[in-house]
């Protein structure tokens, strides 16, 4: 048995009863095209807050290899843009000050702040140094298939715009494992870096390819001291200096998981962060692989539900074939729902993306009804479902997901009663609580079989009473004397009816 994580992490603000929700604020190609995206995030910020948000989780805010790198081609973990190195001052994102600015504006309306650490790889150095290396299969990556040779790698960091404030290591090619090109063959592959102080790829990881330590770029040795007192004394650094209350770990299959576990405990060893929130991907559909994770990392961290994404990838694809009663098997949120933060999309699930598995227009609604609107689960929903962009937006998505949000914010609350009991069209209760009314909520995949787009649910106290949809007031149901009611669906495939 192993503890959950979320009942133990802060998720909103102290002391509030409100549904705590996560905003992820980006998308792949986020772009503002009047001001700094931090600018973006501090103006919007009274905005999110009165759709009920309680956690921002922001984009890296580390310097890239380059000026309109997203921050996972991470260079200097130390600046946040404040320093002139990789041709300019500001990331992606924007400056420091704006950086600071935002967070302070978030924290005034009452959200807090999450931090996107890759700690995985670095990019983008500064000098090329020699030394030897073993080519082995990308495939199996503990199988050589080449002898060891001389080989030059982009591995020396020497951040020459920050001069050792905040931190005075320089990174060399011991503190690394691998790499992926050889710049004296003009070689890719990859390749692990031998030396008599190397020790190989980490046994802690990802068994994929035999040993998923290497994902790109030049990959950190996570056991190496130096490094691990750099990365200690960032995360509590980071924290401090943006107030944020926690972190999105990136790409945790590919880390030492003991080191990772390490960092979490000892960035959460303060007396104001005994509640620091975490949350790892780990990205497999396969829930089975999810589990060893939770048992090594025992309440530390909570995990994003890929599994449930994937069934909504799969129910959006299958149209009306899809039997709606089985979209929670396999998902984490089923089976441990004090571990899983929800999610329907995010930025590597967009068309075109390196995990694309977009859930479409057809079941996205419905999707953001059964995370938003259940007792289980931390819902995180996605930039790009609910503000206009180039990429991915569409105005019915957003609209509904605005309304879904106020219902959580408002209406969902209490003790849950699933009646999945039709293939196409399945409903649940909220109960409410002493403080709100609670909500009935019906969401179908059918939109051309109206008959069968209801489901008949109860109640309880509201006896008698007339039910009205929360997104067409003029829609009616009324409840028999012992608690019951049939209530529809809508062309949209999705309805919640309130008292």
């Amino acid at each position: 048995w192993v503890p959950s994580s979320l009942p133990t992490m802060q998720l909103g603000p102290d002391g509030s009863s409100q549904n705590p929700t996560m905003v992820q604020f980006f998308t792949w190609d986020a772009r503002h095209k009047d001001m700094s995206w931090w600018k973006h995030l501090a103006t919007e910020a009274p905005h999110l807050a009165a759709l009920g948000f309680t956690q921002i989780w922001l984009p890296p805010p580390n310097k890239a290899m380059e000026q309109t790198g997203r921050g996972y081609d991470a260079y200097d973990l130390w600046d946040l843009g404040e320093f002139d190195q990789k041709g300019s001052v500001a990331t992606r994102w924007g400056t420091k000050e704006d950086l600071l600015k935002a967070c302070d504006a978030a924290r005034q309306c009452d959200m807090n702040v999450i931090i996107d650490a890759v700690l995985n790889h670095k990019l983008g150095a500064d000098r090329v140094e020699a030394f030897r290396a073993v080519r082995v299969d990308p495939l199996n990556r503990l199988r050589d298939i080449e002898n060891e040779r001389p080989v030059k790698g982009w591995t020396a960091f020497d951040f020459p715009g920050r001069l050792g404030k905040y931190s005075t290591m320089r990174w060399n090619f011991n503190h690394f494992t691998g790499l992926d090109w050889d710049e004296l063959a003009q070689a890719n592959g990859v390749f692990r870096i031998s030396s008599e102080r190397h020790k190989g790829w980490s046994r802690w990881v990802d068994t994929e390819n035999g040993n998923y330590d290497y994902l790109l770029g030049i990959d950190i040795d996570h056991r190496h001291p130096e490094v691990r007192d750099d990365l200690f004394s960032w995360g509590s650094w980071i924290l401090d200096t943006t107030g944020a209350c926690g972190f999105r770990l990136d790409a945790i299959k590919h880390m030492d998981r003991k080191f990772l576990f390490e960092f979490i405990k000892r960035t959460r060893d303060h007396p104001d962060r005994k509640r620091l929130f975490a949350v790892s991907e780990y990205w497999s559909a396969n829930l089975q692989l999810i589990i060893p994770y939770i048992r090594a990392f025992h309440g530390q961290t909570s995990f994003f539900d890929v599994p449930l994404h994937e069934n909504f990838h799969r129910a959006s694809k299958a149209g009306a074939s899809y039997d709606l009663r089985t979209i929670f098997e396999g998902s984490l949120v089923k089976l441990r729902p004090g571990d899983a933060v929800t999610f329907v999309d995010n930025h590597d699930t967009q068309v075109g993306q390196s995990l694309e598995s977009w859930v479409d227009t057809n079941f996205k609604a419905q999707a953001y009804a059964l995370i938003l609107l259940r007792c289980h689960g931390y819902p995180c929903v996605f930039y790009g479902d609910l503000y206009p962009n180039d990429e991915c937006f569409d105005e019915g998505t957003s609209r509904t997901l605005k309304q879904l949000l106020l219902a959580r914010k408002s209406f969902a609350y209490g003790p849950m009663v699933d009646y999945f009991e039709h293939k196409n069209c399945i409903g649940f209760v909220r109960m409410g609580d002493s403080n709100h009314a609670g909500c009935v909520v019906v969401l179908s995949n059918d939109p051309l079989d109206p008959a069968t787009s209801k489901v008949r649910m109860n109640v309880g106290q509201y006896q008698g009473a007339t039910f009205h949809s929360l997104f067409d007031s003029t829609r009616i149901v009324a409840i028999d004397h012992d608690g019951w009611g049939v209530f529809p669906s809508s062309a949209d495939c999705v309805e919640v009816w309130i008292k």
